[in-house]
């Protein structure tokens, strides 16, 4: 076996993470070796990860494995992978709503799923949160187009739209909207809502945990008794949620939650948790919005909730804005979250082979 082992990849930017898109036949199926593979290609545990292609940030250490479906209805089946940067850590509990945005193209450009005209729809199966989400991607000239005049805030310029249609988005780790039962509870003297649309999350109010809400993700990021405050919460939420002890896992995620002020309808920070997101994650935004339009959560009082079953609510985040449109409907005093949609964009960056030792293939030695 040669020293160096080739995998096919195409590097893409999806939504407002980037990261390396495998076919998942050229990944090994063993999660132990697959996770020696990828932490060598993005070159972690190291903080500038300057032996791979990780960008020494959680938003760019990200990988899509994506391959044909079996599953009825379904085009491919999508698995997303965390892979820590200082951390020989690779997390495959949440998914990533930014790199679905990439992978409709992806199964497009690698004959996975025919264009099937100007649009073409990719069902994907989202392996991490067992659900289903629809990808238009535009297919004009039987390619897939990556030009266009939209817009999302975190990226610069503009690209042709992809529009994301969520299904069976409640419940994703947990099975119900609301897993312990409550649209708010305490958690060491503070307000929380548990809640798991899409991810499952812990919110709170910005204002409770001393925080406006407005600050920049640098600012929040250079507060450790924050985050480590935040993280004493998020263990106790986890166990409440029947995800069990959460330390090193990457699910629940955090937010925090503020009065809209640039038109939205409302002002929120979005952790990853150990992070601020530059951004906002797309799953995190359909459970932020969810926890908008469900009475009787940290929201109430904050947010301007929109009117209507289908409506779009706006979150105003540190780099923008994210449009996430909801359909919902009233279900005795609460409300039933029927599916979410955003829009996203993505591109591809470059196609190739990366290279990994070939010992990262091979199985572990057995402990002596």
């Amino acid at each position: 076996m040669p020293a160096q082992h080739p995998i096919p990849c195409i590097l893409m930017r999806g939504g407002t993470s980037k990261g390396p898109y495998f076919k998942m036949q050229d990944i090994p199926q063993d999660p132990d070796i697959r996770a020696r593979v990828l932490l060598a290609a993005m070159g972690s545990p190291d903080i500038r990860q300057i032996d791979g292609l990780g960008g020494a940030d959680t938003l760019t250490s990200k990988v899509a494995m994506v391959g044909p479906s079996s599953r009825e209805g379904v085009d491919v089946d999508y698995l997303f992978a965390q892979v820590s940067v200082d951390k020989a850590i690779v997390d495959t509990s949440p998914s990533c709503g930014n790199m679905l945005s990439g992978v409709g193209p992806f199964a497009i450009e690698t004959g996975m799923v025919p264009v099937g005209g100007a649009k073409t729809s990719v069902v994907i199966y989202d392996i991490n949160t067992q659900s289903r989400i629809e990808a238009i991607v535009e297919t004009p000239d039987g390619a897939v187009n990556y030009e266009g005049d939209a817009r999302i805030d975190g990226v610069p310029g503009t690209a042709a739209e992809i529009r994301l249609n969520f299904m069976d988005i409640v419940g994703s780790k947990t099975g119900a909207l609301l897993p312990t039962g409550k649209p708010m509870e305490k958690i060491e003297g503070i307000d929380v809502t548990l809640i798991d649309v899409a991810v499952p999350m812990m919110i709170v109010r910005a204002a409770d945990v001393g925080k406006t809400g407005y600050e920049s993700a640098a600012e929040l990021d250079a507060d450790g008794a924050f985050f480590a405050r935040m993280e004493a919460m998020r263990m106790e939420a986890g166990r409440r949620m029947g995800l069990g002890d959460v330390t090193g896992k990457v699910v629940p995620k955090m937010a925090m939650l503020a009065a809209p002020r640039e038109g939205g309808n409302v002002a929120a920070r979005y952790f990853v948790p150990h992070k601020t997101h530059a951004a906002f994650a797309v799953t995190g935004g359909l459970c932020v919005s969810s926890c908008v339009l469900v009475p009787g959560t940290v929201a109430d009082g904050l947010a301007e909730r929109p009117q209507g079953d289908d409506c779009t609510v706006v979150i105003e985040h540190p780099t923008g804005l994210i449009d996430v449109a909801m359909t919902s409907k009233p279900h005795g005093n609460a409300v039933e979250i029927i599916s979410g949609g955003v829009v996203r964009t993505a591109r591809k960056l470059m196609q190739g082979n990366i290279f990994v030792p070939a010992a990262t293939l091979l199985p572990a030695s057995p402990a002596a």
